[in-house]
């Protein structure tokens, strides 16, 4: 599992995050960040292409590293 940050320019309804069960969101006007643990590449991929598919604009992706 890898700890990721996903910044997006938009604010994620809770319907909408709840389509991300593995990650939290927290809500910065008009920006919200997804924090989680993501399996692998593929699974990064699917919540990057679904939050394309909605015409959410991906600010920056982090990768967190462990303490």
């Amino acid at each position: 599992m890898t700890r990721t940050m996903i910044r997006v320019d938009a604010k994620l309804s809770d319907e909408l995050s709840s389509a991300f069960p593995q990650l939290a969101a927290r809500h910065h006007r008009p920006q919200t960040t997804l924090v989680g643990d993501l399996t692998d590449q593929e699974e990064l991929h699917g919540v990057l292409n679904l939050l394309s598919s909605l015409g959410i604009t991906v600010l920056e992706v982090l990768t967190i590293p462990d303490d």
